[in-house]
């Protein structure tokens, strides 16, 4: 008997079609932390091309670069939203590991050019837990501040 529940009702040609509507850009726990931030009068600019990874955003005045990313696309290890699918599962384990390997890279990069990094995941974004991980987002960046104009 066939499992209802493990086929696609759409044929592979729809699904791609669909995935490929995927936006990256924009995406709802982007909006989130972007609208905390500005409410809270922190200033920034998105998606900027000449920083290594163009992080979704960049407060240039703490130096900081901020990643809001998904958990299945970035392979969040802690998260029951990091479930590979059943079907397909060889391309879907190599996509998320090379989104790992890129994100690593990009976050090396930006370290070794003086940035500071702040990675949310959108697990960390649910209704009951915003405040706490928006908090101690600003909690960094008050922090990274201090050292950035303390005297050494």
């Amino acid at each position: 008997m066939v499992d209802l529940l493990l086929m696609d009702r759409l044929t592979p040609q729809q699904r791609s079609y669909n995935m490929s509507r995927v936006g990256s850009k924009a995406t709802k726990p982007e909006l989130i932390v972007r609208r905390w931030l500005w409410c809270h009068g922190y200033r920034y600019r998105l998606n900027v091309n000449s920083i290594p990874g163009k992080p979704d955003i960049v407060l240039r005045k703490y130096r900081t670069a901020i990643f809001v990313n998904g958990c299945f696309w970035h392979g969040h290890d802690k998260c029951n939203k990091n479930r590979l699918p059943r079907t397909n599962t060889a391309f879907w384990k190599e996509k998320i590991s090379r989104n790992i390997v890129r994100d690593q890279q990009n976050y090396k990069l930006l370290k070794d050019s003086g940035w500071y990094i702040i990675v949310i995941w959108e697990c960390q974004l649910y209704s009951n837990t915003v405040e706490d991980t928006m908090h101690n987002v600003e909690h960094m960046l008050n922090l990274r501040l201090l050292n950035i104009y303390t005297p050494r």
